[in-house]
């Protein structure tokens, strides 16, 4: 079968053989850690970009009767973080490999979140990048549908294109709505923040 418009053949673009077993396997292991860290647990907090754990691993610290995870696509930074929750002894802390998206579509659908952290997520400053922003209505969608009402979801960015563009996205999304009166629960600065010159903060709460 070929592309008309290009001469190639559509098989040509089809996903490798050996890259769909990769993607199978990465999934069967994202479950198996889910398992793992939340055994018989209903509800957690998650921490989408975790970083090296600063932020999650002193939040768990401070509240122990939740689980905790955090996620991050790069293991440096996830060894770093795993040696911090090991030093605190926080048996209820985990940080996992994994990507956002897959992450949602692989947990049970009866987890529930806690809350939802995303601080200084990548801006991906450039306009033909913006499609790689964490905060999305898909992504929002996909949240809400494991967060009860009244669930918080906080964002943290110090990129003013960013914030103005995620405001936005989560004002119109129809299961969030904005709450500017809402009290920032637990501040612990990032690595990120600590280099900010200013930020921008929003709560948005599941409707």
């Amino acid at each position: 079968m070929e592309d008309s418009a290009s001469g190639s053949s559509l098989l040509d673009n089809a996903p490798r053989p050996e890259y769909l077993a990769k993607v199978v396997a990465t999934r069967a292991e994202l479950r198996a850690d889910l398992q793992a860290a939340l055994g018989a647990a209903k509800r957690f907090v998650w921490e989408v970009g975790c970083g090296h754990g600063h932020f999650l691993t002193a939040y768990a610290d401070r509240h122990r009767d939740v689980p905790c995870i955090g996620i991050d696509l790069l293991n440096e930074r996830l060894v770093r973080a795993t040696k911090k929750k090991n030093r605190a002894r926080l048996p209820h802390l985990h940080f996992i490999r994994a990507d956002a998206q897959m992450f949602l579509e692989e947990l049970p659908a009866d987890l529930e979140f806690a809350a939802i952290y995303v601080l200084f997520s990548d801006p991906w400053p450039k306009k033909r990048h913006h499609k790689n922003r964490i905060i999305q209505g898909r992504f929002l969608s996909d949240v809400a549908r494991h967060a009860p009402a009244g669930v918080p979801l906080y964002f943290r960015t110090d990129h003013s294109g960013y914030f103005s563009a995620a405001l936005e996205i989560v004002q119109a999304h129809p299961d969030w709505r904005v709450d500017p009166e809402a009290p920032w629960p637990f501040e612990l600065p990032t690595v990120f923040q600590q280099r900010a010159q200013s930020f921008q903060s929003i709560v948005a709460l599941r409707r």
